[in-house]
């Protein structure tokens, strides 16, 4: 039985009469139809936990804190061990031959520019906790250290680097992952942009059943915990920075008004889309943030600030190996209490955003190598945590051993309130803080409308890669998630939702494990094509001698004429029905012949954005297998080359027949080609099929 919501109107329903009617009917029934397990189990998941903590808070804080005790005390090493493995799994990929890889077909290119890709990578994976924290914990770990004494030399020099290691590259390794494994099952492999198509290497068809939907609802209920503590932390930031500069009171009433309006701003900005939308915020935000990080650099101590972040540098490199396996396992009670409070809490709310990021980075890095993709996702965003945390962080501790015990105790009792009582110590205070509460609310909307989006996607059946859900539903979950927010907070606050945090994020971390096998399978099997490729390579060889009794004088100038003759787009297309065409007919017939079931098929457009409008035809050769060979024979246009600054011939693009397999363009045009060359080319590539069929 189908589980998707129609995308046309009922046919027994009223039909809308007035034009208005009408645009808000295609407004609710438009876009891709719903998964409805996914959703229905999500939404009723996050309103029975929204509703329990409205009716019985005191009931709900006191069981979140006992169920986090279990999760600690059973699964506490868990947490630590996979955030580990997944960094030296992300690594290993990355500095293999499998980082040669790209997320897409041979072919592809990326969307973005470096700029704007680089400033919705960390739009998308920081927000505002960023700055609550920059302050907040170096104090709090200078002030009480899980071992050793309190404010001390070491004490100072291990609080900002324990913020960078929560911050670092352990977490980004896991939205690496996620990004790394959506990508590639998405556009190299065809399959849905959802978490469930990472497991299909180790379930095959039946991630379109109950194993999917169990999946995709922990991905979106490990989504919205995540977002939800994000935006719980940030609209209390935000309160105390509006209280700072119009007085606005700090308490639920005006965060629950917080909430609101940045949920409208989310919906508002998610129903615009990637391109306009997301990216334009994130571009926005990093240029903002940057400036405020600059300010308290330069009119600060300078000096001290830029030794302190090489010392920081260091010491995170020197202690990493340490700190990443570290457990406290002898320290006793207090130690624990830190453990669970910081690191667990840290690796469980990056595990919990790890899909919703994930997902988003995939969306955003189609094109781009697994090894670009890591480098790019562990260092650019990790640069920018490295800058702001080294110089807010070293910037506050610098104040408290300066002698300032009051500021201290205000950064401890109210996080929020120590980053904007250490602003208000630099020049211009009210602009900076102004600015500062700004860049908050930019990295609140794109935290929550990227969110949004990626639930819906999430909660939908999408027709293709390009496609988003639709608008209502991005509405909803924008919704759900500041309700979410709202019923955590009111129940005991921060702490609340980084226990709900905790406790939600654990299911996905098995997720996770499960993405890491899978994942390495389909590499494995992408390993084999490629030996395939090696192995076959004697008899492609082979059979690239003349077909003629007059080759050797014959073909070379053959060749010569083909390489300087820049097609017109009529003639390629004329070549390709003449030429192209019956030849694969003729190999198609053949193989039938040998009882290999196969058809020739022609069409315009090959699914790829990066074609002129999508009008440019093919004709490709199809078996119909598990596994099945394809030759298509793709038109393309690219400009003509130059000589010496000038250009060959008289026109500044030409046509080229390219030849694209199961995994992408080939880069090579075979416009000019005689009969025989075609049938000999396509047996070339499905000898190399053969011989990968061999080896897998």
């Amino acid at each position: 039985m189908s589980t998707e919501v129609p995308t046309q109107p009922n046919p027994s329903s009223e039909p809308p009469t007035s034009d208005g009617e009408r645009r808000w009917w295609h407004f609710l029934t438009a876009g891709p139809p719903v998964r409805k397990p996914v959703f229905v189990s999500s939404v009723v998941g996050v309103l029975v936990m929204a509703i329990w903590a409205m009716v019985a808070p005191e009931r709900a804080e006191a069981v979140l804190g006992d169920t986090v005790g279990w999760v600690v005390d059973v699964f506490g090493w868990f947490y630590v061990a996979l955030t580990t493995v997944v960094l030296v799994f992300v690594l290993y990929l990355a500095l293999s031959r499998y980082g040669r890889i790209k997320l897409g077909p041979d072919h592809s290119k990326p969307q973005f520019s470096t700029f704007a890709w680089a400033s919705m990578l960390f739009a998308a994976g920081i927000g505002t906790d960023v700055m609550f924290f920059a302050v907040a914990e170096p104090v709090s770990q200078y002030m009480a250290p899980p071992t050793g004494d309190a404010e001390t030399i070491e004490a100072a020099r291990e609080a900002t680097v324990w913020t960078l290691f929560h911050y670092g590259i352990s977490g980004w390794a896991l939205y690496a992952l996620m990004g790394l494994a959506l990508g590639y099952f998405t556009y190299r492999l065809n399959l849905p942009l959802a978490v469930r198509s990472a497991l299909y290497p180790i379930f095959g068809k039946r991630i379109d059943g109950g194993i999917g939907h169990v999946v995709d609802t922990a991905a979106v209920l490990g989504t919205i915990f995540g977002v939800a503590t994000s935006l719980g932390i940030g609209v209390v930031f935000l309160n105390q920075g509006l209280n700072i500069l119009f007085d606005v009171p700090v308490g639920l009433g005006a965060q629950i008004a917080l909430i609101v309006l940045a949920v409208a701003m989310a919906a508002i900005s998610a129903t615009t889309g990637i391109d306009k939308g997301i990216r334009l915020l994130s571009q926005l935000n990093v240029i903002l943030a940057l400036g405020l990080a600059a300010w308290v650099l330069i009119t600060g101590r300078t000096s001290f600030i830029l030794n302190a972040i090489v010392m920081n540098v260091g010491d995170y490199v020197q202690t990493f190996a340490t700190r990443t396996m570290e457990t406290f396992a002898f320290e006793g009670a207090e130690a624990t209490e830190w453990m669970s409070f910081w690191t667990l809490f840290f690796w469980a709310w990056w595990i919990a955003w790890a899909s919703f990021v994930g997902l988003f980075l995939a969306r955003i890095s189609r094109g781009r190598t697994i090894g670009q993709f890591v480098a790019g996702t562990m260092l650019i965003p990790f640069s920018y945590i490295l800058m702001w945390i080294s110089i807010f962080g070293n910037a506050a501790l610098d104040r408290i051993r300066e002698g300032d015990a009051d500021f201290a105790e205000t950064a401890l009792a109210s996080p929020e309130a120590g980053f904007y009582d250490l602003l208000e110590s630099y020049p211009l205070s009210g602009v900076v803080i102004f600015v500062s509460v700004l860049v908050g609310l930019l990295f609140y909307v794109t935290s929550a409308d990227s969110g949004a989006l990626v639930m819906a996607n999430l909660s939908s059946r999408l027709r293709s890669v390009q496609d988003d859900a639709a608008p209502w539903l991005r509405i909803v979950w924008a919704s759900a998630t500041g309700l979410l927010t709202i019923a955590v907070l009111a129940v005991g606050g921060i702490y609340a939702l980084q226990y709900a945090t905790v406790i939600f994020g654990l299911p996905f971390a098995f997720v996770i494990v499960l993405v890491m096998v899978g994942f390495m399978k389909a590499l494995r099997v992408e390993g084999r094509w490629a030996a395939s490729g090696e192995h076959a390579l004697p008899l492609m060889l082979s059979a690239r001698g003349g077909f003629g009794p007059d080759h050797e004088s014959a073909s070379w100038k053959a060749r010569l004429s083909r390489a300087v003759d820049f097609a017109e787009e009529d003639e390629a297309v004329a070549f390709q029905d003449s030429v192209v065409t019956p030849a694969l007919e003729q190999v198609a017939a053949q193989l039938e012949a040998e009882g290999v079931p196969s058809g020739v098929s022609s069409g315009v457009g090959d699914g790829d954005d990066e074609t002129e409008g999508g009008r440019l035809p093919w004709v490709e050769l199809r078996t119909t297998a598990e596994r099945p060979f394809v030759y298509r024979v793709q038109l393309t246009e690219s400009p003509v080359p130059t000589y010496g600054g000038r250009m060959i011939g008289d026109r500044d693009r030409y046509a080229r027949l390219e030849v694209h397999t199961a995994d992408g363009g080939q880069d090579y045009d075979v416009m000019g080609y005689s009969t025989s060359q075609i049938i000999h080319d396509c047996l070339d590539q499905y000898e190399r099929h053969l011989e990968f069929l061999r080896l897998a």
